[in-house]
């Protein structure tokens, strides 16, 4: 049996006065030398997703005092990347993470938890948890807010509108739609984020939660029931009953395989890559699942995630890339349906342990609602529906589907047999444009545009390039490059989210390409790179394209090049560094803070996670 963490401060005469500062926050003296857990929750008014978490996090601490533990909650911060788009708040939504994965750290350490529950649920908070888990490695669970209801267009919006179910991009697209009337545009944003939760469709909130659940340190269920329904309640308890579940089976028994490490392992990473790669997630999952791979000290890399698309298939594609939302994947079966069609081809680690104490594979015999070896309770939890009701209040609906989508051939979700595609919804592609790798949605392309050739126009910044499409400088056929958005050279490496989204909105995005090195929203679609690696700032190729210069992209072949002679790519290099300033945007007026130099300067390539290289940094020192 091994000490609790917590006894450090409990169980030693000399730390008399922490006891009595737990006391005066409200620890009784009868529950000194219980397992204390820690709640990190990431609630906040600011962000809808967010806006509920209080009421989870007191479901979850409830749940942990039944169970014999001392639940002690801390908050995080929460940026919303839907909000802090379009401006110089984007700036701060990626360098959250590293602040959010090491207040985690600092709270829990400092105060000796012997677990930690993770109420997180957008797009930087789930993945700086994660790495905050796998920094400490001692027992955690996720539990999500779960996903927002899709919005239902009103009947005062054009009917070529109201063709599908409205989400925050339709919001998005319809301010740069010039066929609109301001009334019109004020009818999409009143019903396209009807509630609370995370963004309806695929995008990076929604796909991380789910590969979270993929991994095994979420319950099944966590990426996909949404906020607004009655069942979550129950999964939230269920949260805390795991907790203190892997509490005692880690200090009484010393099963290491409750630790997040052991569950995330490298298989458990391919698991979840798998899926990611088979629903057509976010790009940025692989940005963070690179970094939380790093702070686990597991061995994975961009390689592996390119290895993994070539043999993955593509299942399911959910908005941005079809009508589907996230309320439909729950409907056919969530992430343990999407898991158990990779289990049937092979795809699938089953051995592996999760937070629930189930192997992988006894848990997708339990939950596949496609087999007969689900558990009968599993039907009416895959049938819970959006209530339809604008509100921020959670578990308030009780409504459920009449029936499941289980057609495997033409349903939200397919079995590999009937797959939009035999490879993955995410590519790598590597050529002289971006040798260290760059990264594309290739769920969110149309067929035509896999393959595509055009002129380069260049723009030094999201804002320029965002005006160009706005100022009718964007044809057809163009490749647009936005540049100097890296981790560094941004700093913080902007989405481009409404780039793509006024493309949508003048009808551009079937017609254009947009590689930047920067990032995407999970929101975005269309022929849109990202992740570019070397950055501009770094000296990459992408910071010596000119206007007019071909670029040709090849995604079946993973290959993207411009087509400029290497002398010539040598000679620019001479060039941008005989410049003032070298390899930085020279017309560009851009308020940097301190707080984001700091990240700045320790930021590495979105190849490696954009983490904090501190071995560099230290090496500096005299």
């Amino acid at each position: 049996m091994g000490a609790l963490r917590s006894a450090t401060i409990t169980g030693v005469r000399s730390m008399s006065g922490a006891r009595s500062l737990l006391m005066a926050a409200g620890v009784a003296r009868r529950d000194l030398g219980k397992p204390i857990v820690a709640v990190a929750n990431s609630y906040t008014q600011f962000v809808p997703g967010h806006v509920h978490l209080d009421q989870v996090a007191e479901i979850v601490a409830e749940s942990v005092i039944a169970h014999g533990g001392v639940p002690r909650e801390f908050s995080t911060i929460a940026v919303d990347d839907g909000i802090a788009n379009g401006h110089l708040g984007m700036l701060y939504s990626l360098p959250s993470r590293e602040l959010i994965a090491d207040s985690v750290e600092y709270m829990t350490n400092a105060h000796c938890a012997d677990a930690l529950v993770c109420i997180s649920n957008c797009d930087k908070i789930t993945p700086g948890m994660l790495m905050a888990a796998l920094r400490l490695n001692i027992p955690t669970v996720f539990v999500s807010g779960g996903p927002m209801e899709a919005g239902r267009p009103p009947a005062s919006i054009p009917e070529r509108l109201r063709t599908q179910d409205l989400d925050l991009i339709s919001a998005f697209s319809a301010s740069a739609d010039q066929r609109l009337s301001d009334e019109e545009l004020a009818a999409v944003e009143d019903s396209a984020c009807p509630t609370c939760g995370s963004c309806s469709g695929m995008f990076t909130a929604n796909s991380m939660n789910c590969l979270v659940e993929a991994m095994g340190l979420g319950l099944p269920g966590n990426g996909t029931l949404l906020a607004t329904h009655a069942d979550r309640r129950a999964l939230c308890a269920d949260a805390g009953r795991a907790a203190m579940d892997l509490v005692r089976r880690f200090y009484d028994h010393d099963d290491e395989t409750t630790l997040p490490r052991a569950i995330a392992s490298r298989a458990g990473f391919r698991n979840a890559m798998a899926l990611d790669l088979a629903m057509g997630g976010s790009t940025n999952t692989i940005l963070h699942i690179l970094a939380a791979a790093r702070e686990g000290q597991v061995d994975f890399a961009l390689e592996d995630i390119d290895e993994l698309s070539r043999s993955v298939p593509n299942l399911c594609k959910v908005a941005p890339s079809s009508r589907y939302h996230v309320q439909d994947v729950h409907r056919a079966g969530g992430i343990q349906a999407i898991l158990a069609e990779l289990d049937g081809a092979g795809l699938i680690d089953r051995s592996l342990s999760t937070i629930s104490g189930a192997t992988v594979g006894e848990q997708l015999d339990a939950w596949n609602i496609r087999s007969a070896t689900a558990a009968p309770d599993k039907a009416r939890f895959f049938r819970a529906a959006p209530g339809g009701v604008r509100t921020i209040a959670p578990f308030s609906s009780t409504q459920r589907y009449p029936d499941l989508d289980t057609d495997r051939e033409n349903g939200c979700i397919r079995s590999p047999e009937h797959a939009y595609s035999p490879d993955g919804g995410l590519a790598v592609l590597f050529g002289n444009l971006a040798l260290d790798g760059c990264v594309v949605k290739t769920a969110g392309v149309a067929a035509s545009m896999l393959r595509f050739t055009g002129p380069a126009k260049v723009f030094e910044s999201q804002e320029e390039c965002t005006e160009g499409i706005l100022g009718g400088l964007v044809e057809s056929g163009d490749v647009l490059v936005v540049r100097y958005e890296g981790p560094r050279g941004g700093p913080g490496m902007q989405e481009m989210l409404q780039p793509t989204s006024f493309l949508k909105g003048r009808g551009l995005d079937t017609s254009c390409a947009l590689i930047t090195d920067g990032r995407f929203s999970g929101g975005s679609a269309g022929l849109s790179i990202g992740h570019v690696s070397p950055e501009a700032a770094a000296g990459g190729t992408i910071a010596l394209v000119r206007d007019g210069d071909p670029i040709t992209i090849d995604i079946p072949e993973r290959a993207i090049s411009v087509e400029v002679p290497d002398a010539e790519l040598v000679r620019r290099r001479s060039e941008v560094r005989e410049q003032p300033g070298g390899f930085r945007p020279a017309a560009r007026v851009r308020p940097v803070s301190e707080a984001l130099r700091v990240y700045a300067a320790l930021a590495t390539s979105a190849s490696t996670g954009a983490v904090r290289d501190l071995d560099e940094a230290f090496a500096q020192r005299p």
